[in-house]
């Protein structure tokens, strides 16, 4: 079950954290996968790593925020075979009220979090519409659904995503592609680890238990945890699932009460 062999996968930002770790899976499940990132070397030593884990992995520097970067790399993939699967993973994240927030972080969260998620779709969904069909899955939070203090700027983005998701979900029903998000709450990341530093010096293992008691399961996820659920709802398995959002939160989202 959950096999990916014969596709090809897209995955943004697919070299750290839950990238990392989506790219991992889905070679592990047979998948070719493509990994699109702008930090070029980085890319490059997980798809060397990919591949000699028995996997295929390919790495390509892109900023996703520019559209001809997007349309160039992806023209290339292509000219080697059909694209079956994009995850949509790529983004950056902002802390800060309506009011802290400046023009340059908002313009920049706007950039990556919401028009490098719609350049990857404009890029992508004709190549899949040619095909017969594919999987789409945006990267999403429970930011995009709760209220969570000072990330003005980080939710506005993620709640353009989910509902860029239902669009992409109702739009293209008759070309046989799905298009869902996942939602995650607190994943341990090397970035949540470079935030306490950063924030928190001195304090970072109270810092990280109070973050992890956020959830009520008790504990941050792992990028495995959400690796695994990308590769359930990017498999055949999941072929009657389209338009949904899962968020993968610990009980963050319902049992915060």
């Amino acid at each position: 079950m959950f096999t990916l062999h014969g596709k090809t996968a897209l995955v943004t930002g697919g070299a750290s954290g839950i990238g990392l770790a989506i790219s991992q899976t889905f070679a592990k499940a047979g998948a070719t996968v493509h990994i699109l990132e702008i930090n070029a070397s980085q890319a490059q030593q997980v798809a060397e790593a990919i591949t000699a884990d028995g996997g295929r992995a390919f790495a390509h520097a892109v900023d996703i925020s520019r559209q001809a970067d997007v349309l160039e790399v992806v023209g290339k993939i292509v000219a080697e075979g059909p694209i079956h699967i994009l995850v949509n993973n790529a983004g950056i994240a902002h802390i800060g009220t309506a009011e802290s927030t400046t023009e340059a972080d908002f313009d920049r969260i706007v950039s990556v979090n919401i028009k490098g998620v719609y350049n990857c779709l404009h890029a992508v969904i004709p190549h899949l519409k040619a095909n017969g069909g594919g999987v789409i899955l945006n990267m999403a939070s429970v930011a995009a659904t709760i209220g969570i203090p000072d990330r003005f700027a980080y939710s506005m983005s993620k709640g353009a995503v989910l509902t860029m998701t239902l669009s992409v979900a109702k739009d293209y029903l008759k070309h046989n592609i799905r298009c869902n998000c996942i939602s995650p709450a607190r994943v341990h990341t090397p970035f949540v680890d470079g935030f306490l530093a950063k924030n928190y010096p001195g304090r970072e293992e109270e810092m990280f238990a109070k973050l992890a008691a956020t959830q009520p399961i008790g504990r941050m996820a792992k990028p495995s945890e959400i690796g695994a659920l990308a590769l359930y709802l990017c498999s055949d398995e999941a072929g009657f699932i389209t338009g949904c959002d899962y968020p993968i939160d610990g009980g963050f989202t319902r049992l915060n009460n």
